[in-house]
């Protein structure tokens, strides 16, 4: 099989002997696969043999290991959001609440703000109309004798 080949160039033709060697096929293995050990350092290089009889040399890499099942919660996810929900809810109906009592309130202060002002505009009117500190204007019409005669008042 290696046996001398004679090689011509074209631009000089010169006559060359090459060697061509040709790979010899490997002779099937058993049957059996070669299993690696694994070491913890670099991977060793394993070879298999497949059934039609060629090997394949690799590195043997460890089966990925599936993830365990996630473990089912014990409340279930509507109930979480249920609850959740209900909770939201009573937030809402708290800030309600304190909005209600907060319009309360403040009506109750602006009817006492208007109930003030009245009593104090009212004092202050009653305090210019009953006051003796002389008259300020306006016409004193003073009545010594009246005469009234066929429903006319004559002075």
């Amino acid at each position: 099989m290696n046996e001398p080949i004679t090689h011509r160039r074209a631009a000089g033709h010169e006559t060359t002997a090459v060697h061509v060697h040709t790979p010899t096929p490997i002779t099937p293995a058993p049957a059996l696969p070669v299993v690696p050990v694994q070491t913890r350092q670099v991977p060793g290089v394993a070879s298999i043999v497949l059934p039609d009889g060629r090997v394949i040399t690799g590195y043997a890499l460890n089966p990925v290991q599936p993830e365990p099942a996630a473990a089912k919660p014990l409340v279930s996810r509507a109930a979480v959001n249920v609850a959740l929900g209900g909770i939201g809810f009573l937030a809402v109906c708290g800030g309600l609440l304190l909005l209600t009592t907060f319009i309360a309130a403040l009506t109750a202060l602006i009817t006492q703000l208007i109930i003030l002002a009245a009593v104090i505009f009212g004092g202050w009117i009653a305090v210019q109309v009953f006051s003796a500190s002389g008259h300020r204007g306006g016409t004193t019409v003073n009545i010594r004798k009246a005469v009234i005669k066929r429903n006319h008042f004559h002075s």
